[in-house]
């Protein structure tokens, strides 16, 4: 089964199957990651651009990716490091996909201000011009971001379609979430250690009001649910094996959340028990349905530090 969503090249940033996880493929833990997919049209094609920061003890760092679906996939890195000039902070580079095909990417994060975590939260910018056009253009410095690049804005701009992020806690899982436009507070909990009386629940939470609540977790480890945001069906998966009956002590628990659109139809559910799916069946309507219009997919590993 081929990685989800299908834009993702070989060379570029990948999202692993979700039903293919095991202790195997996760023995290690990985750096604090957040990776975002936009999906545009250049030249009348399909195209994703892929952005994704990184930081560990060493600073800093964000990647583009720009992924034409026709295994041309052009990727660049600039590192964001303490000690450093605003040299690389700050600049542009030219994309080429093939030959008759160049993508600029401008980025300015010299009065970047970031949390805990490694996106920025004000100060930046970062733009693809396709033709002139500002294809994307993520940051609340906009203004500068169009007279630095000249750029008019793209009567076709990039769609959000995917984010994954890594996060990391004992019991509580914390993140913010967008759905339909709008920000919310996501908490997972679960504890893991105990066992007899106290099997292990795994609760959803959303701006404090429980969405999902799993019980028996241990035979409900793999799961799906829709919940309901502001009237609006959200779809959310679990797999949480690695945290149950992983072989070592390292390894994630995987959430998806994705929002319908208007022609999508809810996923098929086994008869016999509506906390179990048909991954198969499911994992290519996601694909296919994305492909022709694309909702919004949150990706979650959640890792435990012990």
């Amino acid at each position: 089964m081929k990685d989800f969503p299908s834009c993702f090249g070989e060379n570029g940033v990948q999202v692993a199957d979700f039903s293919s996880f095991s202790p195997s493929n996760v023995s290690r833990v990985p750096q604090n990651t957040v990776t975002c997919v936009y999906q545009c049209i250049l030249r009348g094609k399909s195209c994703c651009i892929t952005v994704t920061w990184s930081k560990n003890l060493m600073g800093q760092s964000l990647s583009v990716g720009v992924d034409d679906k026709m295994t041309n996939h052009s990727v660049f890195k600039v590192d964001i490091k303490p000690w450093l000039f605003s040299a690389k902070k700050k600049g542009s580079k030219i994309l080429q996909a093939n030959d008759s095909c160049k993508i600029d990417v401008y980025w300015d994060l010299c009065s970047a201000k970031f949390g805990s975590g490694p996106e920025p939260l004000e100060g930046f910018y970062v733009g693809i011009v396709f033709g002139k056009q500002m294809v994307l253009l993520l940051g609340d410095m906009r203004k500068e971001a169009l007279k630095k690049t000249g750029a008019a804005p793209s009567p076709c701009f990039a769609v959000f379609v995917s984010k994954r992020e890594h996060i990391f806690g004992k019991r509580l899982f914390s993140t913010k979430a967008k759905f339909y436009d709008i920000s919310h507070d996501l908490v997972i909990e679960c504890d893991t250690s105990g066992g007899g009386a106290n099997e292990p629940i795994l609760a959803i939470r959303l701006d404090n009001k429980l969405m999902v609540q799993v019980k028996r977790l241990r035979w409900k480890f793999r799961g799906n649910q829709t919940i309901f945001v502001n009237g609006l069906a959200v779809e959310v998966f679990w797999d949480v094996h690695n945290w149950l009956f992983g072989q070592t002590s390292i390894g994630s628990g995987v959430f998806m959340f994705k929002t319908k659109t208007r022609e999508e139809k809810l996923f098929p559910l086994c008869d016999d028990d509506p906390h179990k799916l048909h991954w198969s069946s499911s994992h290519q309507r996601f694909r296919d349905s994305q492909l022709q219009s694309p909702g919004f997919s949150l990706i979650l590993y959640a890792w435990k530090n012990e």
